[in-house]
């Protein structure tokens, strides 16, 4: 009896282990701006994932397991979500459970009113810039990513965590969508993973910007920047200068801004980066 019971644990901790590799273990964090890792099992045919309408990334874990890497919207509320599966001719959805996460205030005031209250003209400026980056951010290569665990694109402190509901001059505006490093004007960005750069411009918020294109939807973009070191079709290796710290745009100083997305929903840098607190 004694060495069946073993046997019966030792068969649950192979499954366990089996189903959740180390990008599993590390990226799955299902809360609003987090990340949902869903198993999809081991068919050799390649499977194809969409969550709200929008394709979801998709890779082999070490070599097994098939798993969809689902980018969670801020907006999302707690409860039961679902991705749609086909694969090898049949379809099916799956589902995944998001929790719930508390996001911190910031209140910034800026000297700029307009970048509070733009002008009239300056919203048609901001309109055609946010159809060119959401185009970008919903943009999907075919290729994996060389890797899902990501570099700091620069050494220093972090002086505002993601997902904080900002106001500026006492106004609410969007959630603060990446992370930002307190670094000196002029500091090298780099690439946190292999990519190819597919947008770049100087918009009216994000000042000097760069996309780069890590594969499959999973897309890092980097503002502020005081100088851009690439252009649109540059591939870019890991660790590979894509510009400089700045204060462009909509900034009270030089700091380097970060964000992460995944089927075109801004997620928390700090989960791939292995610092994503709870």
């Amino acid at each position: 009896m004694l060495r069946i019971s073993c046997l019966l644990v030792t068969a649950l901790f192979t499954l366990t282990a089996h189903a959740e590799g180390f990008i599993s273990r590390t990226l799955n964090k299902p809360v609003p701006g987090g990340v949902a890792v869903v198993q999809l099992g081991q068919d050799a045919a390649v499977p194809t994932a969409t969550y709200q309408g929008k394709q979801v990334l998709v890779v082999r874990e070490e070599g097994r397991d098939w798993i969809a890497i689902v980018g969670i919207p801020l907006t999302t509320k707690d409860g039961s979500q679902q991705i749609a599966v086909k694969q090898a001719g049949a379809s099916r959805n799956l589902g995944f459970n998001v929790g719930s996460k508390h996001y911190k205030e910031q209140r910034i005031t800026l000297k700029n009113t307009r970048q509070v209250n733009p002008l009239p003209e300056d919203l048609k400026r901001i309109n055609r810039e946010l159809a060119e980056q959401t185009a970008a951010y919903r943009s999907f290569s075919p290729g994996t990513p060389s890797n899902l665990v990501l570099d700091k694109p620069v050494n220093g402190p972090l002086s505002s965590p993601f997902g904080l509901r900002r106001f500026f001059n006492g106004e609410e505006r969007n959630p603060h969508s990446g992370l930002d490093f307190a670094v000196p004007a002029g500091t090298p960005i780099k690439s946190p993973a292999a990519g190819k750069v597919i947008l770049i411009g100087n918009y009216f918020f994000n000042g000097n910007t760069v996309f780069v294109d890590h594969g499959q939807g999973f897309i890092s973009m980097f503002c502020h920047m005081s100088k851009i070191d690439v252009k649109v079709g540059d591939a870019v290796p890991r660790g590979g200068v894509v510009g400089r710290v700045g204060a462009t745009g909509r900034a009270t100083g030089p700091h380097m801004h970060w964000n992460v997305s995944l089927n075109d929903a801004r997620v928390d840098p700090a989960i791939f980066i292995g610092a994503f607190k709870p």
